[in-house]
């Protein structure tokens, strides 16, 4: 039996039109879709397949989308009888692998993360934070050139995505500031990221204790498979570690290099991206370019999947 390791994406995978071709397709994807319009009293189906395209960006739209695509396509992949050994996601794609794991409920993971993304955009003045992706520069070179920006300039780490790619986050002018001196210090590029605040900084602070009252209402239960949480790289299945390592994650670095390398570690035969895009998929790639990846979409990359994995089991 393959050793498949599930991969949610998170924020800025986001597309206007995302899932639509399993909703059309498959019966039980057009009922979790129903179920999560009446969990958030609102159409999110809708805004999902029709945009327009601002207003699913927003955070407290982007994350409860994204959560619901990924686990449509676990659902179908289920009712195949395929389960993962393992799995992780990229921020708020976390929490799609808990759902995935069977730590969290559909029901309370769908609005929690809604909320999770509210409190996102308040934690910060709204245009006020950005943040970039850093090419072709070493992190420690990077932590010692934001060491050195003013008091009033904030750039942090965000993401160790793979080798050569890192994205800071921070308010604006630090990002700005940044921007100039890491490439006066030897960065390829700096591209600015389609995201509305500055997550994965110390910016995000401030929604923390509104947060972690948040996940008090939540039932947790413990993991079925190993999930690797963003703040550690390290694989955890205990619920109350859990939930401690969600409220970290808010303002803490998603450490994604790291947990693909130590998912490796544990014998993995693919890497199954479950949602919508192909940015982690990508990203395993340049971790190491031997890996096995599928990012699964539409009905069509679903069927490459399931043709692959019952040649191979």
């Amino acid at each position: 039996m393959k050793r498949m390791a599930f991969l949610f994406p998170g924020q800025g995978s986001q597309a206007v039109g995302m899932a639509k071709a399993f909703y059309d397709e498959y019966t039980e994807v057009r009922e979790l879709f129903q179920q999560a319009d009446q969990l958030l009293e609102e159409e999110l189906t809708q805004l999902m397949f029709e945009g327009p395209k601002e207003e699913l960006t927003e955070t407290e739209n982007a994350q409860p989308s994204l959560l619901l695509a990924g686990v449509a396509v676990q659902k179908l992949l289920r009712k195949e009888n395929i389960q993962p050994k393992m799995a992780a996601g990229h921020s708020l794609g976390e929490y799609s692998a808990l759902v995935a794991a069977g730590s969290l409920s559909f029901e309370e993971a769908l609005p929690l993360v809604a909320t999770r993304g509210r409190l996102m955009e308040e934690a910060f003045p709204k245009g006020k934070g950005s943040m970039a992706a850093v090419l072709g520069m070493a992190e420690t070179d990077i932590e010692q050139a934001l060491d050195t920006l003013n008091d009033d300039q904030v750039a942090d780490i965000a993401n160790l995505n793979c080798p050569g790619q890192i994205v800071i986050s921070g308010s604006k002018e630090g990002i700005d500031a940044a921007k100039e001196l890491l490439k006066e210090k030897g960065a390829k590029r700096v591209l600015p990221l389609n995201v509305s605040g500055p997550f994965h900084s110390r910016l995000m602070k401030p929604a923390n204790e509104q947060f972690a009252k948040e996940l008090d209402r939540i039932t947790f239960s413990d993991a079925d498979i190993p999930v690797y949480a963003n703040v550690t790289a390290e694989p955890v299945t205990d619920k109350s570690s859990v939930k401690d390592l969600l409220i970290r994650q808010l303002y803490s670095p998603v450490r994604f290099e790291e947990t693909v390398r130590n998912m490796m570690n544990e014998g993995v035969d693919a890497f199954v991206e479950l949602g919508t895009g192909k940015v982690l998929s990508g990203l395993v790639r340049k971790i190491d370019r031997k890996t096995k990846t599928f990012a699964i979409e539409d009905p069509d990359s679903l069927n490459e999947f399931l043709t692959w994995y019952r040649e191979e089991s």
